[in-house]
């Protein structure tokens, strides 16, 4: 699964402010909105599921990054918002540290096999220094969405 295909382009905020979890959850669930990405109606329930998920362990996995994700019965496409905090946000991450760049993942329900595949994506390019560096440097959406690209052109097997 390519970056491309699950991140949404008018979901990305390169420029996010500093606030807490909740409130950055919230935002980047508004972008999914506004991008017409997901059901309006259902924002409560998104924002609640995903926090809900938080509660349960940390989606910040160190390294200053953090995948909050949602698997949710009324969704039909899986969808992506990306978020990069210069700041940084409390996250509460294994490491300790601060997060400053968030892949918010929301997934239909009966279709977890695609919910693994985009975690893999995102996962296998968190998890490179590079990319890190690269995304925390980014300062518009249109330089996301070219290192999104590199790093699907440069994927190996998919």
């Amino acid at each position: 699964m390519k970056l491309l295909d699950i991140v949404v382009k008018d979901a990305i905020e390169p420029n996010l402010e500093s606030g807490t979890r909740d409130e950055i959850i919230t935002l980047m669930v508004d972008r999914l909105i506004a991008a017409k990405a997901v059901d309006a109606g259902l924002r409560d329930d998104y924002i609640k599921a995903i926090i809900k998920r938080e509660k349960r362990g940390s989606t910040g996995f160190g390294h200053g990054v953090a995948v909050p994700h949602v698997k949710h019965p009324d969704i039909e496409k899986l969808v992506a918002a990306v978020g990069i905090c210069q700041d940084g946000i409390d996250f509460n991450s294994l490491d300790g540290n601060p997060v400053h760049s968030i892949f918010l993942i929301i997934s239909p329900e009966q279709k977890p096999e695609e919910h693994l595949e985009a975690m893999e994506a995102v996962f296998s390019n968190l998890s490179q220094e590079t990319f890190r560096s690269f995304l925390m440097q980014a300062s518009s959406v249109d330089e996301v969405m070219t290192l999104l690209e590199e790093a699907d052109s440069s994927a190996l097997g998919n």
